[in-house]
Protein backbone atom coordinates (compact mmCIF):
# COMPACT_ATOMS: atom_id res chain seq x y z
CA UNK A 1 0.00 0.00 0.00
CA UNK A 2 1.94 3.58 -1.34
CA UNK A 3 0.90 6.00 0.24
CA UNK A 4 0.62 9.36 -1.93
CA UNK A 5 1.79 12.95 -0.15
CA UNK A 6 0.95 16.09 -1.89
CA UNK A 7 3.00 19.35 -0.97
CA UNK A 8 0.79 22.60 -1.91
CA UNK A 9 1.99 25.82 -1.32
CA UNK A 10 -0.62 28.56 -0.64
CA UNK A 11 0.36 31.25 -3.43
CA UNK A 12 -1.32 34.26 -1.31
CA UNK A 13 0.34 33.58 2.32
CA UNK A 14 2.97 30.73 1.54
CA UNK A 15 1.68 28.02 4.12
CA UNK A 16 2.94 24.94 3.09
CA UNK A 17 0.28 21.73 3.50
CA UNK A 18 0.55 18.49 3.63
CA UNK A 19 -2.12 16.40 2.06
CA UNK A 20 -2.42 12.30 1.96
CA UNK A 21 -3.54 11.75 -1.41
CA UNK A 22 -5.56 8.30 -0.20
CA UNK A 23 -7.56 9.36 2.64
CA UNK A 24 -7.57 12.98 1.68
CA UNK A 25 -6.67 14.39 4.97
CA UNK A 26 -4.23 16.98 6.05
CA UNK A 27 -1.34 15.54 7.42
CA UNK A 28 0.57 18.81 8.38
CA UNK A 29 0.94 22.54 7.85
CA UNK A 30 3.41 24.72 8.22
CA UNK A 31 3.22 28.55 7.90
CA UNK A 32 6.13 30.47 6.10
CA UNK A 33 8.21 32.80 7.98
CA UNK A 34 6.70 36.05 7.64
CA UNK A 35 9.23 38.53 6.09
CA UNK A 36 9.41 41.49 8.38
CA UNK A 37 9.61 45.10 6.84
CA UNK A 38 11.67 48.20 7.74
CA UNK A 39 10.55 51.15 9.01
CA UNK A 40 11.67 53.00 5.44
CA UNK A 41 9.56 50.29 3.56
CA UNK A 42 6.30 50.83 5.62
CA UNK A 43 6.62 54.53 5.69
CA UNK A 44 6.96 54.53 1.66
CA UNK A 45 3.82 52.42 2.22
CA UNK A 46 2.28 54.98 3.94
CA UNK A 47 3.40 57.75 2.16
CA UNK A 48 1.96 55.99 -1.50
CA UNK A 49 -1.53 54.85 0.27
CA UNK A 50 -1.77 58.72 1.15
CA UNK A 51 -0.69 59.81 -2.20
CA UNK A 52 -3.17 57.88 -3.61
CA UNK A 53 -6.03 59.36 -1.06
CA UNK A 54 -5.68 63.09 -2.18
CA UNK A 55 -5.47 61.89 -5.87
CA UNK A 56 -9.08 60.06 -5.14
CA UNK A 57 -10.40 62.64 -3.36
CA UNK A 58 -9.52 65.24 -6.10
CA UNK A 59 -11.10 62.97 -8.83
CA UNK A 60 -14.23 63.13 -6.43
CA UNK A 61 -13.86 66.58 -5.67
CA UNK A 62 -14.06 66.89 -10.07
CA UNK A 63 -16.60 64.89 -10.36
CA UNK A 64 -19.06 66.96 -8.72
CA UNK A 65 -18.00 69.66 -9.47
CA UNK A 66 -19.07 68.02 -13.03
CA UNK A 67 -22.35 67.26 -11.63
CA UNK A 68 -23.39 70.33 -9.77
CA UNK A 69 -22.79 71.85 -13.33
CA UNK A 70 -24.61 70.00 -15.25
CA UNK A 71 -27.32 70.32 -12.63
CA UNK A 72 -27.63 73.89 -12.48
CA UNK A 73 -27.30 73.66 -16.79
CA UNK A 74 -30.72 71.39 -16.68
CA UNK A 75 -32.12 74.05 -13.66
CA UNK A 76 -31.46 76.73 -16.06
CA UNK A 77 -32.76 75.47 -18.81
CA UNK A 78 -35.91 74.12 -17.07
CA UNK A 79 -36.82 77.83 -16.07
CA UNK A 80 -35.88 79.03 -19.43
CA UNK A 81 -38.44 77.22 -21.23
CA UNK A 82 -41.29 78.30 -18.35
CA UNK A 83 -40.32 82.14 -18.53
CA UNK A 84 -40.83 81.28 -22.41
CA UNK A 85 -44.22 80.39 -21.77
Amino acid sequence: MSEKVFEIVCPHCQTVIWVDGENRRVLRTEKAARKKESLDDLLLKEKQKKDGMATKFEATAALEQEKLKKAREKFDKAFGKKDED
